[in-house]
């Protein structure tokens, strides 16, 4: 099976855990807790890129951090993360010279796969609780429990969790062809699988379907289509699903407020873009689960 980024086998959640707060404040407290942190949604990682993992001592860091239980690991050890303050000084703090705070997408893609797939997970908690602050019924400001999984309303007693947006992200092909697309904003000569949210009512091959068509006016019957694998993406936090539909049509009519230019590709022409030895072109990075929808159809012709 490919190996998807920020998809790796999970550790166990323990999630019954989550309601004993004594039981999470002595594991925090052990000398084998690990604890990642966080500024600003941005990881703190090592010169090699590999997250720098604390012990207890984190909690003097700063006083009354958010804290997210993710798990533990397969020695029974608890596993932290900690969202510092945004004007966290790195430079007078005693973690200064372990490492530093990398943007998120480009640590990702150097750390491990299980390192990848747990700060992930807690960059898109995190970014939850910063735009989740208030109560969506009543609007007052709502509590954190359950280990950083929940919000909880104290004026109305509603209950929040975090979301998770499905993404259907698909490669349209026909014959020996496939359609990638382009955004305004992307930079000269980079291209990708056409993507869009999954609306409520629709499964995620009836999503593609549609997406395809409008953006590009390219047909396909969602029956047909083609479901690879899925990859969590904390930007802020979806859920990647991969398709690949077989066209019924090929004359490609774009909404320009969607992409700035769909065209299609010839096998040959995608594996040299996917190998990154096209001499104007490129694709998605590694991380992305883009990346690998166009891989798995170019090896298909191999």
């Amino acid at each position: 099976m490919t190996h998807i980024p920020l998809a790796a086998d999970p550790l166990d959640r323990a999630a019954h855990r989550r309601l004993d707060e004594d039981w999470l404040d002595a594991a925090f407290r052990k000398d084998d807790a690990l604890i990642m942190v966080f500024r600003s949604g941005a990881p703190f990682v090592d010169g090699d890129g590999a997250l720098v993992w604390l012990g207890p001592q984190a909690a003097a860091l700063t006083t009354a951090p958010l804290r997210i239980f993710l798990g533990l690991d397969r020695q029974g050890a608890a596993i932290f993360a900690l969202d510092l303050p945004d004007d966290f000084d790195l430079d007078q703090a005693p973690i200064s010279g372990l490492g530093d705070f990398e943007d998120a997408r480009g640590a990702f893609s150097r750390m491990a796969p299980l390192e990848a797939n747990l700060a992930s997970t807690a960059r898109s908690i995190f970014e939850w609780h910063r735009s989740h602050g208030f109560c969506a019924r009543c609007g007052a400001p709502s509590d954190v429990e359950e280990a950083g999984w929940k919000r909880h309303c104290p004026n109305c007693g509603a209950e929040h969790f975090p979301r998770t947006d499905p993404v259907a992200i698909m490669l349209a092909v026909k014959d020996d062809r496939c359609l990638l697309g382009r955004q305004a904003n992307w930079p000269q000569g980079f291209y990708s699988c056409l993507a869009g949210f999954v609306e409520p009512g629709e499964t995620p091959e009836q999503a593609a379907a549609r997406e395809l068509e409008e953006e590009a006016g390219i047909q396909a019957d969602p029956a047909r289509a083609e479901y690879l694998f899925s990859q969590p993406w904390p930007f802020p936090s979806s859920l990647m699903v991969g398709l690949i539909l077989e066209a019924e049509t090929e004359e490609i009519r774009i909404d320009q407020t969607e992409i700035e230019e769909a065209r299609w590709f010839s096998r040959e022409e995608a594996a040299q873009i996917i190998a990154g030895q096209h001499p104007s072109l490129y694709a998605p990075p590694e991380i992305a689960v883009a990346h690998h929808i166009l891989k798995v159809w170019v090896e298909r012709g191999a």
